[in-house]
């Protein structure tokens, strides 16, 4: 048992790889914790590439065993993704100040189609 086992006690947190993803880019784990065994997927971060949810993580290889990694969360996510979005929310709103005051000057204001008819 290593030194940081020891003086932490019972935590643990590691990964066991057992296979890539469907796409090739990234790998199935089975993630072990105190309380918690679960079935997940590890992928590369990419620049300008959506995050999504669940965490970010570091993988650090154990002398012991080529498949197991001791994991250490960087940082969690909220659910619907990095910025804590659903799908609920609606779309982002887009349009500016200076949009409007271009949208009125071009079409005017108040207007219906059938106060023009």
């Amino acid at each position: 048992m290593s030194s940081d086992q020891q003086k932490d006690g019972d935590s643990f947190d590691v990964v066991l790889v057992h296979g890539k993803t469907t796409d090739g880019e990234g790998a199935c784990v089975l993630r072990a914790r105190p309380g918690k065994l679960e079935a997940g997927e590890v992928r590369p971060l990419r620049h300008g590439r959506p995050v999504g949810s669940g965490e970010i993580v570091s993988l650090s290889p154990r002398a012991d065993s080529a498949d197991v990694y001791d994991v250490k969360t960087l940082c969690e996510l909220p659910p619907g993704g990095a910025a804590g979005r659903t799908a609920s929310d609606g779309p982002a709103q887009v349009a500016t100040e200076a949009y409007r005051d271009a949208w009125e000057r071009t079409f005017g204001g108040g207007r219906t189609r059938a106060a023009m008819n």
